[in-house]
């Protein structure tokens, strides 16, 4: 792959949470974002004119959690939930009760166990199987009886995690809805992550004239590789310190 460009003020970086701008660890709340990250993103905000959101499977609240005192434009829960700038008002997709069906039959399963648990995110439920990871083909041909006679879910694989979620909104659509509102409009778009998930979000920066960037190892459609989530931070501090 060609060496990834330096961050230009003319962008709209779009960045991933788990995996990208955080380590992914063994369960979604022993996440540490690392010391000066929040300074980084503070830098590249300003930088970018407004235009670095972060777009992750996580809800919204939690993104804030983790990044406190910091608020940035964020979509959560790959979109069902967005802020388009750090001071508006979360927007939340309705979705319908499909998803508490598919709540109480996992409740009930037999497969959650010896580590395996359900991530329970409201309008998404996520099998994480880190703990088993044998246990992955079972789980996921679970998942789809589970939601077969469920029209209104469907299944993301990630890394050692299968989610359902209503199919309304995903990466991509999230980023191009962002791009038609300033100050992203107008920009090229950024895509930087690591997990299949972050594919439709490289793909709608390609087709917005843009680019992917893939976290890590792994097949991706990115145009262009940074090793891992130190990577990610040195490229965010490095760059946004230029003055043009």
């Amino acid at each position: 792959m060609r060496a990834l460009p330096e961050l230009a003020s003319n962008m709209a970086v779009f960045l991933d949470f788990d995996g990208t701008l955080v380590e992914i660890v063994d369960t979604p709340e022993e996440v540490e974002p690392a010391e000066g990250l929040t300074s980084a993103l503070t830098g590249c905000l300003s930088y970018l004119g407004g235009a670095l959101a972060v777009v992750s499977g996580r809800p919204v609240q939690e993104i804030d959690w983790f990044l406190s005192p910091l608020r940035l434009p964020t979509a959560g829960l790959h979109g069902l939930e967005y802020r388009l700038k750090p001071e508006d008002p979360v927007v939340t997709a309705e979705i319908g009760t499909e998803i508490d069906v598919l709540r109480e039959r996992l409740s009930r399963a037999k497969i959650i166990r010896d580590g395996v648990f359900v991530e329970d995110k409201g309008a998404a439920l996520a099998v994480h199987f880190r703990a088993l990871p044998q246990s992955g083909p079972d789980i996921l041909a679970f998942m789809k009886n589970a939601i077969a006679d469920l029209e209104d879910l469907h299944l993301v694989s990630g890394k050692m995690v299968v989610e359902a979620k209503p199919d309304l909104w995903d990466k991509g659509r999230i980023v191009e809805t962002f791009m038609e509102e300033r100050p992203f409009q107008g920009r090229v778009p950024v895509f930087i992550g690591d997990d299949t998930t972050d594919e439709d979000g490289m793909r709608a920066a390609r087709r917005l004239g843009g680019f992917g960037v893939k976290v890590g190892a792994g097949e991706s459609i990115a145009n262009f590789r940074l090793k891992d989530v130190p990577a990610v931070h040195g490229w965010l501090t490095t760059r946004n310190n230029r003055t043009d």
